[in-house]
């Protein structure tokens, strides 16, 4: 169900983009913006979908995922609160080259793009913070695909972990990661089988590097996960 959120809500979830607004400015977008809540791996935008809106995750956990050869996805992203996704496709005027579906029960603001591309072009300021945003996403997406390609299977288990705890933080426990993927969504993020995640986290376990506990993931030697990460 889509419902107005609060003024300060919707302020302090939207900061960095409000504090570059005018007051007026600032009433388009309080008044424009909605709220929608999305269940446990409901899909949010489908791939092919036309980019009508540009979204900020409140509360929750996101995937951004693409189908790839045999219908098998690959995760694209993780989106964290407060973070922006689903606007690029807009300002590339093409539909969606990827999905996202809700990892969690999440909370996402929702504002149209025809009043964001309205105040980007009265305000240089904002026109600045998108160019800086898809910049820094740019350069994620090509570190990434270099590492996903070239790092053995090892590797890019051991930065996928750690791109989780970096994204998520860790449990009041200190080592245990703030997110519980399945092993298909942890192969996935990794770009690997999910029988090749099963059996290099066995190894990890074996090692000592890492315990698992169902879905939970607990990191016991970070230092040795960040040299298997940059070994490759």
């Amino acid at each position: 169900m889509v419902e107005k959120k609060k003024e300060v809500d919707i302020s302090t979830s939207l900061w960095e983009v409000w504090r570059v607004l005018t007051e007026q400015e600032r009433e388009i977008l309080r008044d424009r913006s909605s709220i929608q809540q999305f269940k446990r791996n409901e899909l949010i935008y489908l791939e092919g979908d036309d980019p009508d809106s540009m979204m900020c995750l409140l509360k929750g956990k996101v995937r951004i995922f693409k189908k790839g050869v045999g219908g098998r996805s690959q995760i694209i992203r993780m989106i964290k609160p407060i973070q922006y996704f689903a606007y690029r496709a807009y300002f590339a005027r093409e539909k969606y080259l990827t999905a996202a579906s809700a990892f969690e029960a999440s909370t996402v603001c929702i504002i149209p793009m025809s009043v964001v591309e309205s105040l980007i072009r009265a305000n240089p300021n904002l026109a600045m913070f998108f160019i800086r945003q898809l910049s820094t996403d740019l350069g994620i997406a090509d570190e990434r695909t270099v590492n996903l390609t070239q790092k053995h299977i090892r590797g890019r288990l051991a930065e996928s972990l750690l791109f989780l705890m970096d994204c998520y933080g860790l449990e009041e426990d200190g080592a245990t990661l703030s997110i519980y993927l399945s092993r298909e969504d942890l192969a996935n993020l990794s770009n690997m089988t999910t029988s090749n995640a099963i059996r290099t986290l066995s190894t990890f376990v074996v090692e000592h590097i890492i315990a698992l506990d169902g879905r939970k993931v607990k990191i016991i030697d970070g230092d040795r996960l960040r040299r298997i990460s940059r070994m490759g």
